[in-house]
């Protein structure tokens, strides 16, 4: 009895390089105010990279870095505030960044990115829900595009943020869980 071998072949996909285009990308929080609504900010200057490996997508890897002073939160008092050291201390931290640590596809379309994420100096391991990447596109000008809009929630307590106060009526002026929304636009290298 014989049997027929079937050749093996492997077809080896070189990782690629994606720069975050920080003209199309933000990073948004929102947090509770007074236990009853929520404040939302954004943080628009982000840089970084994405090197691909879309045959091994846990081969894959994320950074990214952003700048404190840009928070946006559309009233100039409080972003004074969060800039200040009862928040960010932007003077002392003049970043916040993420590095992923693993990478891996839940399904079609969607993966899981864990890593660290530093905010003020103190880093904790962090899960990102990420819808992503899309197909790549050309844009007008011949670049490649992919993009990903990623979600976590932290406790802003773990990272130092702890300043807060009482309400009169019960309760406290700022909510404890942060949820983090990244829409990011990465251009190929």
């Amino acid at each position: 009895m014989s049997t027929l071998a079937t050749p093996q072949t492997t077809t080896a996909t070189a990782a690629t390089t994606w720069n975050i285009d920080p003209a199309h990308s933000v990073a948004e929080f929102k947090v509770k105010h007074m236990m009853i609504s929520n404040v939302k900010g954004q943080f628009p200057k982000i840089t970084g990279t994405l090197t691909l490996d879309e045959s091994d997508l846990g081969a894959s890897h994320v950074e990214a870095l952003i700048e404190a002073a840009s928070i946006e939160t559309r009233d100039a008092q409080r972003d004074a505030h969060l800039k200040s050291a009862d928040f960010f201390d932007v003077e002392k931290f003049p970043t916040l960044s993420f590095k992923s640590t693993r990478i891996s596809q839940v399904r079609d379309g969607e993966l899981s990115v864990e890593g660290d994420l530093t905010i003020r100096g103190v880093t904790r391991k962090v899960l990102f829900s990420v819808e992503g990447p899309t197909p790549p596109t050309k844009d007008p000008w011949g670049n490649t595009r992919v993009a990903v809009s990623a979600t976590t929630k932290i406790n802003r307590k773990d990272f130092g943020l702890t300043w807060n106060t009482a309400l009169e009526t019960g309760g406290i002026l700022v909510g404890d869980e942060v949820t983090i929304t990244l829409d990011v636009e990465f251009v190929k290298a």
